[in-house]
C-alpha cells in the first residue's frame, strides 16, 4: 500500500511529508471538537443512525484501539488475526453506541485525553518509524505507522462534515483534507468491492478529479479484484469526474457525488459495488 505524490498533493508516506499531515489532523480536529460543543448532543448526523454523541463515541472506540495496538506492537505482543473489512462496520457500530452512557462532558474529556496520547505517538514517529513501523489494525491486519496518521484525517475531516449536516450546513471537505485522501480512497476502492455484487463483472472505468492535486485514474474490475493505474481513463465505458471532496465523500457513501459519463446502467453498478465500513 503507498500513497504517491503529484504536484499540488503531499506524499504523506513520506517522512518529508509528516508534519503536514499532523498539522492537518490537528486541524480537522480542532473543527471537530468545535462542533461537538456546537451540535445537540442527541442531534441528527449524515452517518447512518448515529447520533453527534455516536460519532464522538466512534473516535473514542478508535483511538483507544489505536493505542491498544500501539501498546501491544511496541510490547512483542502477538496481535489477533485481523478481522477484515466485511464486518467493520457493525464492530464500528457497536463500538460506538457503547459510550452513550457518558454525559458529553465525560465522552469529550475521554477522547481528547486519548488523542493526545495518540498525537504523542505520532509526533514521536522518526524517519524510519513513520513508513517502517507496522502495527497492526484491527481489521486490515499490518500497516506502516503514517496510515494511522491518515485514518485520523479520514475520521475527523468526514465525521465532522457529517456533523454539519446535521446542522444544515451544505459545506464541502476542505481542500487540502480532500486532495490528501485521494490516495487513500483509492486503497479504500480496492479494499471494500462487496463479493456479491462484483459478481460476473469485468471491467474498466476512469475517474478524474478536478483541481490542483487531482488527476485520471483508469480502475479494472474482475470480480473483487481490482487495480488501478494513474493516466488519461481512454477506452474507459465509463468515466466519473469528481471534485476531490465529492471524490472522497462518494467514496465513503455520503453521497452519489460527480458525474459520469459513458454507460448509464454500468456507472450505476460501479457506484453500488462498495460496501460500508
Amino acid at each position: 500500500m503507498t500513497t504517491e505524490a503529484v504536484p499540488g498533493r503531499v506524499n504523506v508516506g513520506e517522512y518529508a511529508g509528516k508534519e503536514f499531515l499532523l498539522n492537518l489532523d490537528r486541524a480537522e480536529r480542532a473543527e471537530f471538537y468545535s462542533l461537538l460543543d456546537e451540535a445537540p448532543w442527541e442531534g441528527k448526523t449524515a452517518s447512518g443512525h448515529w447520533q453527534v454523541r455516536d460519532v464522538c463515541g466512534h473516535m473514542i472506540d478508535v483511538t483507544e484501539g489505536y493505542l491498544e495496538r500501539w501498546a501491544m506492537a511496541r510490547s512483542g505482543q502477538e496481535a489477533p488475526a485481523p478481522l477484515g473489512l466485511p464486518i467493520m462496520a457493525q464492530k464500528l457500530d457497536e463500538g460506538a453506541t457503547r459510550f452513550r452512557s457518558l454525559s458529553k462532558e465525560q465522552a469529550i474529556e475521554r477522547l481528547k485525553a486519548a488523542s493526545d496520547k495518540l498525537f504523542e505517538i505520532f509526533d514521536g514517529l522518526d524517519e524510519q518509524q513513520w513508513s517502517g513501523e507496522i502495527i497492526n489494525h484491527t481489521y486490515m491486519g499490518p500497516l506502516p505507522a503514517y496510515f494511522y496518521a491518515g485514518f485520523q484525517l479520514i475520521d475527523y475531516s468526514i465525521h465532522s462534515w457529517d456533523i454539519k449536516v446535521g446542522l444544515g450546513r451544505d459545506e464541502p471537505l476542505s481542500d487540502a483534507a480532500a486532495v490528501t485522501l485521494i490516495p487513500f480512497m483509492f486503497i479504500v476502492i480496492q479494499y471494500t468491492v462487496d463479493a456479491q455484487r462484483a459478481e460476473g463483472l469485468n471491467t474498466r472505468f476512469g475517474i478524474e478529479i478536478s483541481g490542483p492535486g487531482g488527476g485520471s485514474w483508469c480502475v479494472n474490475v474482475d470480480g473483487t479484484a481490482v487495480a488501478y493505474e494513474e493516466g488519461a481513463p481512454a477506452d474507459c465505458p465509463v468515466v466519473f469526474s469528481f471534485k476531490p471532496s465529492e471524490f472522497v465523500l462518494s467514496t465513503y457513501q455520503r453521497m452519489r457525488g460527480g458525474t459520469a459519463a459513458g454507460d448509464s446502467a454500468l456507472a450505476e453498478r460501479i457506484r453500488d459495488l462498495l460496501f460500508k465500513i
